[in-house]
């Protein structure tokens, strides 16, 4: 799927889908919702191997 595609499917701006794609540009859970609805994926599957966050540690 393009990237153009992918942000028509999804409802959101191609250069916005680059900027996510390039590491540019942090993505809100709801453009990560309306991604993985795009695409037919579980967002709770692409984030089964992500590390712990670290944000709780002192």
């Amino acid at each position: 799927m393009s990237q153009e595609g992918l942000a028509n499917e999804a409802g959101l701006d191609r250069s916005y889908v680059g900027r996510i794609e390039r590491g540019e540009h942090n993505l809100t859970f709801v453009s990560l919702m309306k991604l993985c609805r795009a695409m037919g994926c579980d967002a709770a599957e692409l984030t089964v191997d992500l590390p712990k966050s670290r944000a709780n540690e002192v």
